[in-house]
């Protein structure tokens, strides 16, 4: 897996997965738990993640519709 977006907007998140998900490339959200520790102030960004061979086709995805990768 490699990491594809890295944001504390969980409306950018959202987006992002629907975009994948529409194109069907599987995508997994790591560090959802973190804001149990944080309080949920959104201090910690979550990241998404996807497979290595759908890496650059989700990058398209993000730059087609302008979504700031965050890294």
């Amino acid at each position: 897996m490699k990491e594809l977006l890295r944001t504390n907007d969980p409306t950018v998140i959202a987006f992002a997965e629907a975009l994948l998900q529409g194109e069907d490339i599987a995508v997994f959200q790591m560090d959802v738990n973190m804001s149990i520790l944080e309080g949920s102030i959104g201090i910690f960004p979550r990241r998404l993640m996807v497979a290595d061979r759908d890496l650059f086709l989700a990058e398209a995805i993000m730059r087609d519709n302008d979504i700031d990768l965050g890294r």
